[in-house]
């Protein structure tokens, strides 16, 4: 792979939990050593975290003050300030953007100021969601001003078309999986004990931040139905979040509370063990309001642990699953598809075997970070 000289600048980046986080760690690490810079949040636990990191990880705090005005314009001028003192002591090849505001824009004052070319990645949801006028001016400005524009999925790159952003410049790549980590094979009685999840029962599994956009609520509202047709399920949801009172109230109005299990954080090494324990993943996506789910990371790593995944259609999720190959793609607005699809795959041992060797080897052969970094490396160094 190619080695260059980067400066990345992004708000997220690991300890933080977080899928572009975990993203922008795992790309970087294998791009290079310290001649890669990655300027990102002063957090707890970071100065443990970056004692052995590869790159050269520089850390400002970036917590917003509420007296400015926007509150964000803090963040901004330390970027800014920390960048161009990277830059004026380093060799910096390029600058590469994990968002584009505050990050892309802060980017591009400092490409403009030292002459280097200029990445910016892309998510989707941003570009769905941010509707004020002013920020939605200067988001269409950074993107269609930066040198290449990383799109997250085919949903990402056609919001970017509709921005006007050149075709040219568009560089479709997936965020991956560390397919060491999640794998088939780990041992998971341990877990089903902990839920009280009795011998034949089935396990439904959900991982993600307790948002209304995610669908979780849908699950729950299927379960009663699933109960009727026979089918002896429980349901597992790994995340914390904003809906956690309103799923447990849900729970109880549909009479499955004693089914649904709110695990919050997991330990990071019993995730993956999660996935081996679950028959079946599930987070059927809705869009509210705009904001939607631009890939979905949580599919690669059910898929890497050998388990097919229920998504809805709305956003990215399909460069995550391909419909009836990896997984079942379905209306996220509509509890009866999501009852009808837990259900064929609860059901059908060999639908679901045969879409489980279909997801891990897809996973495994185009979703290694290996893979990404590679594909990074040809694309935008």
């Amino acid at each position: 792979m190619k080695t260059k000289n980067l400066l990345i600048i992004t708000e997220l980046f690991l300890p933080t939990k977080g899928g572009s986080a975990v993203w922008f760690d795992e790309v970087y690490r294998r791009l290079g050593g310290k001649n890669i810079h990655i300027l990102t949040a002063d957090v707890q636990g970071s100065r443990e975290y970056d004692a052995n990191h590869p790159n050269t990880v520089h850390r400002v705090n970036l917590q917003r003050v509420w007296w400015l005005k926007p509150e964000s314009l803090g963040m901004y001028a330390k970027l800014f300030f920390k960048a161009v003192h990277i830059c004026l002591f380093n060799k910096v090849d390029a600058i590469h953007a994990g968002r584009v505001l505050p990050e892309g824009l802060v980017a591009w004052l400092i490409g403009k100021l030292f002459r280097r070319p200029v990445v910016i990645y892309a998510h989707g949801e941003e570009i769905t969601t941010w509707r004020q006028p002013a920020k939605f001016k200067v988001m269409r400005f950074a993107y269609k001003h930066a040198d290449k524009v990383i799109a997250n999925s085919d949903f990402t790159k056609n919001e970017l078309l509709k921005l006007g952003v050149d075709e040219a410049i568009i560089k479709p790549i997936s965020p991956g999986v560390d397919i060491e980590r999640f794998r088939p094979g780990l041992p998971f009685d341990d877990l089903h004990k902990t839920i009280n999840l009795n011998k034949g029962q089935k396990l439904i599994l959900s991982v993600g931040r307790l948002s209304r956009r995610k669908g979780f609520d849908h699950v729950i509202k299927a379960l009663p139905f699933l109960l009727d047709a026979g089918l002896d399920v429980q349901y597992a949801l790994i995340g914390i979040g904003e809906d956690r009172d309103y799923l447990i109230d849900l729970a109880k109005n549909n009479n499955v509370l004693d089914r649904v299990h709110l695990l919050g954080h997991v330990e990071m090494d019993d995730l993956p063990r999660w996935y081996n324990a679950c028959d079946v993943f599930v987070m059927p996506n809705r869009e509210i309001q705009g904001d939607t789910e631009g890939f979905g990371m949580v599919f690669l790593e059910a898929a890497a642990c050998g388990k097919p995944a229920i998504c809805g259609n709305a956003g990215g999720t399909g460069s995550a699953i391909i419909d009836r190959v990896t997984g079942l793609r379905v209306e996220g607005e509509s509890i009866e598809t999501i009852k009808q699809a837990l259900q064929e795959l609860l059901s059908d041992a060999n639908l679901t075997g045969q879409l489980a060797i279909n997801a891990k080897e897809r996973a495994r052969q185009y979703y290694s970070w290996e893979y990404v970094a590679r594909l990074t490396s040809k694309q935008v160094l």
